[in-house]
């Protein structure tokens, strides 16, 4: 037998299968470094329209998660496809650098040496913390260029750059002197263990088990003769409370009932005969939490009924001998408790609005550090929480005091959701404070930031009702903070008027000084080098807060995009978690909106959380944490890449060992297809591309679909829906390339003669396939699109990275075509479904052993004309007969009219093409093959 192995045309290519992505993929970033990439990037992109991608700074504290990853690893494949689709997409990295965990971090050193933090001078401990956070900076930046992560590494922008504390001293500034900033009194969520105020973001909600009680309020100004002698009824999770208690809340709209406790159970506080007021829903309730065996419903009556009506404290004569007046209050709601809701106005947002409406004082009652003032009665000194954070003596005593005053009912406990900083993860109150605030009220600022929320896109679209709903509800923006290391608040008060001084000249020079010597200054420096020459330091006080570090990363957009002149302002688009709509989305808003009149983005997009695979919160306890650095050290950063946009980002993602070996699967098949197509393009010049218009109908087809994907592409592109995008693309490469193009040409690229129309109409479409996909792959799949085409064009200063998508021609589009190809592809599954039975049932081995009888419709048999059906179902041959399938033909419910017997096909096997063929043989020069091959092989011996 006539060996004819070195005339078929076998795949060659140096493109390995193995991928070793571990270790090509640092190869691939050291040849970008010395490329210098990036500068070529945004020299061939000059004059292009911008694209701003502006980063929200993840924070400089400890190695990257997860959760950082899929953040910029998506931020890249933005930016990477906004520049391919002809947009000059600068991305400029940033860092979040103040704030109270690194500052905790230096805290503990001090802790652990026995040493007293506040004993070091300020100056020295924001040195240290700056340290801190460089470290950090250092760190993060290789991770996450390792992650392919393209950026203007070299140049990032960090919120503790003195540029950056000048400008944000300049927009304190300009809330100062448009007179949104003011110092008020509020109860704020405070950390007894950090000592200061927080945030809303700066929150999470753990559930607690907390003491409740049932507190008598006697009426002493009844609105109603029938209440006079009863009580009101209050039930609260917060006994601590009670010493700041000055009014009570009701429902207007409730029903109300007086009722007379007639028995009592043993151990029960309440006395028979007395008479008290709850909610009506709720009295059942009440009674079996007080004990009461047995009452009366005396009257009942709308809770509007109540207004005029005046208590006294519970511990009146024991230094509380201020009224309650009872108040009408859209809060109070009927769910559980009495109906009626106790007001502290000093530690509790709508206790505040409340009170404040009716002019009602708020009491100062407890301090920083979580202890009673000494000037509150009988509890001074107690503790609601003690330093560690550990529930402290308060409670046990409010038992004592409301049992001997006779004021207490019922007791009890509850599980339920409670504040707890997310830093140390203890307790939090709502404490008055003095603080500084932006209003919302002031220059319209609420109604500018939900004007400026309606004129922004987001995605998914449901993030626009969120952040709306914030805004709307929102209290004033506490932005002060009673920490070292932070931008100082930079406000000088007058002692003689307690008004903040609002002079552009003093911001100026603030802002001046942070530029040279950064926000240490503020610290450093005598008063009067800032109030200059006009004011008598002796005359201000000098704030010594520093500022939300919301108001930090809210105020990037001010020293990122109008500082650079590379960049633009607004930006085109935001891009962080969806917490961040009460985060950096937030904060930045308010700051832009404020200072500009409008939000600094065009666009915002949300991802979620990552969570294991099993759908639980990832923790070191359960041992599903998933480390972005040990998933690049074994499978490669293409891996993490794949998973990113292998996921629906819009909601929480999913990782773990099997979802990681799903990504590897993925890969693998993608990989296969550009080696497919590299292999076969062995030798092909571009040059050589056949026109399309000379091309058979299934290359025709192919260049139909390209049409459609890169319209698919550009939207997916457009709407950031890279989920869509990487769907369509895999399914292209796994199903209509792979499974039936691929299958069905790989007889034509191997066999047929090297000139054949045929077989050069096939790599003129591989050729295409190849620019198209590695460019469509190149934003996700970073180092192994560059990868595919450095090994196809070995240029010493290429890259893909440095090209655009392809500019596809409307004249690919062939919609007839593709109909007609549907019926053809139809009438193959059905083919493809007989012979698999036959191969199952050992009858045939390869599909080439069959040339089997098809029955088709009329409608099918005008769509293959002209079709060689052999070639499309990869047989030797095949009858085509058109009429209905015979008894026993094998047939799919889908495809009507259509059905296949199955038949051996008749002659002998090819030694090269293995068609089953009646000429095999019939070239006396040529034996073993058949006359297609017999050509071949003489083209073939005749070029060489």
């Amino acid at each position: 037998m006539t060996d004819y192995k070195d005339t078929i045309q076998l795949p060659r290519t140096d493109f390995p299968m193995k991928a070793g992505l571990a270790q090509r993929e640092p190869e691939l970033l050291a040849r970008w470094e010395k490329l210098g990439l990036w500068q070529r990037l945004r020299a061939d992109a000059k004059g292009r329209p911008k694209f701003i991608l502006h980063d929200g700074p993840p924070y400089a504290n400890g190695h990257l998660h997860i959760g950082h990853a899929l953040n910029k690893i998506l931020k890249d494949v933005i930016n990477r496809s906004q520049q391919m689709m002809g947009k000059d997409a600068n991305y400029v990295p940033g860092w979040d650098c103040h704030g109270l965990p690194i500052e905790w971090k230096i805290e503990e050193k001090y802790r652990e040496a026995g040493q007293d933090k506040d004993a070091v001078p300020i100056v020295e401990f924001r040195k240290e913390c700056r340290e801190f956070a460089d470290h950090w900076i250092g760190v993060q930046r290789e991770e996450f260029k390792r992650l392919g992560v393209l950026g203007d590494w070299d140049h990032p922008y960090t919120t503790m750059a003195y540029a950056a504390e000048a400008q944000i001293a300049r927009e304190i500034g300009a809330f100062l002197l448009n007179g949104g900033l003011y110092r008020g009194s509020k109860p704020v969520l405070w950390s007894i263990v950090e000592k200061t105020a927080l945030a809303e973001a700066e929150v999470e909600y753990h559930d607690v088990t907390s003491p409740t009680i049932h507190i008598r309020f006697p009426i002493v100004e009844p609105s109603d003769p029938a209440l006079a002698g009863a009580s009101i009824v209050i039930w609260t999770t917060t006994p601590w409370t009670m010493p700041g208690n000055r009014a009570i809340a009701y429902g207007a709209d409730y029903d109300y009932v007086l009722a007379e406790v007639t028995a009592a159970g043993e151990g029960s506080l309440a006395r028979p005969g007395e008479r008290i007021v709850v909610a009506q829903t709720l009295l059942e309730q009440v009674c079996a939490d007080a004990k009461i065996t047995g009452h009366k419903v005396l009257k009942s009556f709308k809770g509007a009924a109540l207004a005029g009506t005046v208590c006294a404290h519970p511990l009146r004569g024991r230094g509380y001998d201020h009224d309650a007046p009872l108040l009408p209050a859209g809060f109070v709601t009927t769910d559980q408790g009495t109906g009626f809701v106790h007001i502290a106005p000093g530690h509790g947002a709508d206790d505040f609005v409340l009170g404040s409406a009716h002019g009602i004082e708020v009491p100062e009652t407890v301090g920083e550090d979580g202890r009673f003032y000494a000037h509150v009665p009988l509890f001074a000194g107690m503790a609601v929480y003690t330093a560690d954070g550990k529930p402290g003596d308060i409670t046990g005593a409010m038992f004592t005091a409301m049992t001997e005053a006779g004021g207490l009912l019922a007791k009890g406990r509850l599980r339920h959701s409670y504040p707890h900083s997310w830093r140390s993860k203890a307790p939090l109150i709502f404490r008055n404070t003095s603080q500084w605030f932006i209003s919302m009220d002031a220059n319209d600022l609420r109604r500018k930031a939900l004007s400026a929320i309606d004129a922004t896109g987001f995605f998914p679209p449901q993030g626009r009702n969120r952040l709306y709903a914030m805004i709307e509800g929102r209290p004033d923006w506490c932005i002060s903070r009673q920490r070292a290391w932070g931008v100082p608040i930079p406000v000088f008060v007058d002692k003689r008027t307690g008004e903040p001084l609002r002079d552009a000249g003093v911001v100026e020079r603030v802002a001046q000084a942070f530029a040279a010597e950064g926000a240490d200054a503020w610290f450093a420096s005598d008063p009067a080098r800032f109030l200059g020459n006009g004011y008598d330091p002796a005359n201000f006080e000098q704030v010594r807060d520093v500022v939300d570090v919301w108001f930090d990363s809210g105020s990037t957009h001010a020293f990122v995009l109008e500082g650079r002149p590379d960049l633009a302002w607004p930006a085109s688009l935001y891009l962080e978690g969806s917490d961040q709509h009460r985060g950096w989305f937030h904060s930045s808003l308010l700051e832009a909106c404020g200072t500009r009149g409008r939000a600094p983005y065009d666009e915002v997009l949300t991802h979620g959380f990552v969570l294991a695979e099993d759908g639980r919160k990832m923790s070191k306890s359960l041992g599903n944490v998933v480390a972005p650095q040990e998933v690049v050290e074994q499978q490669g950063a293409e891996t993490l890449r794949l998973w990113v946009v292998n996921s629906d980002y819009s909601e929480d993602l999913k990782i773990g060992p099997e979802i990681i070996k799903h990504q590897t699967d993925a890969y693998r098949r993608l990989r296969n297809t550009l080696r497919y197509l590299l292999g076969n393009l062995n030798g092909f010049q571009s040059s050589a591309r056949v026109d399309p218009a000379a091309m058979p109908e299934l290359e025709r087809w192919v260049l139909h679909r390209l049409w459609e994907l890169d319209r698919h592409v550009r939207r997916c592109c457009e709407e950031y829906d890279f989920h869509a995008l990487f769907r369509a693309l895999h399914d292209f490469c796994a199903v209509d390339l792979s499974a039936f193009y691929f299958d069905i040409r790989k007889d034509s690229l191997y066999c047929d003669a090297l000139d054949s129309p045929r077989r050069r109409a096939a790599q003129s479409v591989l050729d295409i396939l190849f620019e198209c996909l590695t460019a469509w792959l190149a934003p996700i799949l970073c180092f192994t699109a560059e990868e595919a085409w450095l090994c196809r064009f070995p240029q010493e200063t290429g890259s893909v990275h440095l090209r655009q998508f392809l500019e596809v021609p409307a004249s690919w589009r062939d919609d007839a075509l593709v109909a007609r190809w549907q019926k053809i592809r139809d009438v193959r599954r059905v083919v493809l479904g007989a012979l698999e039975i036959e191969r199952a049932e050992k009858r045939i081995g390869s599909s080439l052993l069959a040339a089997p009888a098809v029955y088709v419709t009329a409608e099918h048999r005008a769509a293959l004309d002209g079709i060689d059906l052999a070639d499309v179902a990869i047989t030797s041959d095949i009858a085509l007969v058109e009429g209905p399938p015979p008894a026993g033909a094998f047939t799919l419910p889908d495809v009507d009219g259509v059905g296949v017997v199955p038949q051996l096909a008749a002659g002998e096997k090819c030694a090269r093409c293995w068609k089953v063929l009646p000429d095999v043989g019939s070239v006396p020069d040529m034996p073993g093959v058949c006359g297609r091959c017999a050509d071949a092989v003489r083209t073939c011996r005749h070029a060489a």
